[in-house]
């Protein structure tokens, strides 16, 4: 198995250049959470004329909405949610600067465009391993719409984050990409 690159957080255009689909990382820095909630007040507040509640150049949007903290913990289980529910949100989102999404599951052919065109990657984070997720993350505030309870937004730090970059800004596509070596009778691991 490759060895995970280890990416300091927020992204920039460099970085941003130099991922291809398939590559394991390990992110360590500040990122934001957004679910459907928040992602639909953050576009009806854009369509209104309002500034974003918080500055989306070069960040990266994980979509969770984190259970309740343990004492002594700076968040509860904290595991991607099905990223095709963002997609009516996310362009968006990309026009003012977002380099980086992370979910689980497929986008649609108009979003992959969009992160071409944008200049963004989609990664992954393994669904499932929510309580594994959260070890990573070491503080957690609430930045934007705190009614919405766990679908507010989050500002986190998180240290050696475990994703895989899905969609790359040359089209690179480890979903299919995947799927053809098995096809063809490789080991896709």
């Amino acid at each position: 198995m490759d060895e995970a690159k280890k990416i300091n957080l927020p992204l920039d255009p460099e970085t941003v250049a130099g991922l291809r689909a398939g590559d394991l990382l390990r992110l360590s820095g500040p990122l934001l959470t957004a679910r459907d909630a928040a992602h639909k007040r953050l576009i009806e507040g854009l369509a209104r004329g309002e500034a974003p509640p918080v500055d989306l150049a070069g960040q990266v949007i994980y979509y969770v909405g984190p259970a309740p903290a343990k004492a002594g913990r700076p968040i509860g289980p904290a595991g991607p949610t099905t990223s095709g529910r963002m997609d009516p949100y996310t362009l968006p989102l990309l026009e003012l600067g977002v380099r980086g999404l992370i979910g689980k599951g497929f986008r649609s052919p108009e979003i992959v465009q969009a992160l071409i065109e944008h200049r963004a990657v989609y990664l992954a984070a393994v669904g499932g391993a929510a309580a594994l997720l959260a070890r990573h993350i070491l503080a957690s505030e609430v930045v934007a719409y705190p009614d919405l309870g766990a679908e507010a937004m989050h500002a986190l730090i998180v240290a050696d984050f475990p994703v895989i970059v899905i969609h790359d800004i040359t089209g690179g596509d480890a979903y299919r990409d995947s799927r053809d070596r098995y096809r063809e009778g490789e080991n896709p691991a």
